[in-house]
């Protein structure tokens, strides 16, 4: 059985759209690592994803926070979006109580930029890698994991 998958995007609203169709695919206790260079688009597919999930508040990317917490106000689901971008050593990660967020019951949690912080993820994850082709497209493999 295949478990990767590959996706091509024309703009950002594909790429939106894509995270909104794959939402289903992604349940409680999934950790999510997506990379890719900067404005690839992995802020615009979680928010796909989000909104699919019942989110409706705004999500900027969580650079300078670190993480971004999101509850749906309509079925609880929880969105945990993390950005290791700024971190430069993995203690900060437990400062914030990362794996509290990443082993609560029933959340996404949703990481860029995972190499930061690799050493601290768990094993069993998402993989999702994101980017831009010569005509400016962006391409999206995701490995499922097991």
């Amino acid at each position: 059985m295949n478990k990767c998958s590959r996706y091509i995007t024309h703009s950002e609203e594909e790429t939106y759209r894509l995270g909104m169709t794959l939402s289903e695919r992604f349940n409680g206790g999934d950790v999510v690592l997506l990379e890719g260079e900067l404005g690839v688009g992995k802020s615009v597919f979680i928010r796909g994803v989000a909104d699919a999930k019942g989110i409706t508040e705004p999500m900027p990317s969580p650079t300078f926070t670190i993480v971004n917490q999101y509850v749906s106000p309509s079925n609880g689901v929880t969105i945990n979006h993390f950005d290791f971008y700024r971190i430069n050593d993995p203690f900060e990660l437990y400062e914030i109580g990362f794996e509290e967020y990443i082993y609560a019951d029933g959340s996404i949690s949703f990481i860029e930029w995972p190499s930061k912080g690799e050493e601290l993820l768990p094993k069993d994850v998402i993989r999702i890698g994101i980017t831009i082709d010569e005509h400016n497209d962006r391409i999206i493999e995701i490995d499922w994991g097991s």
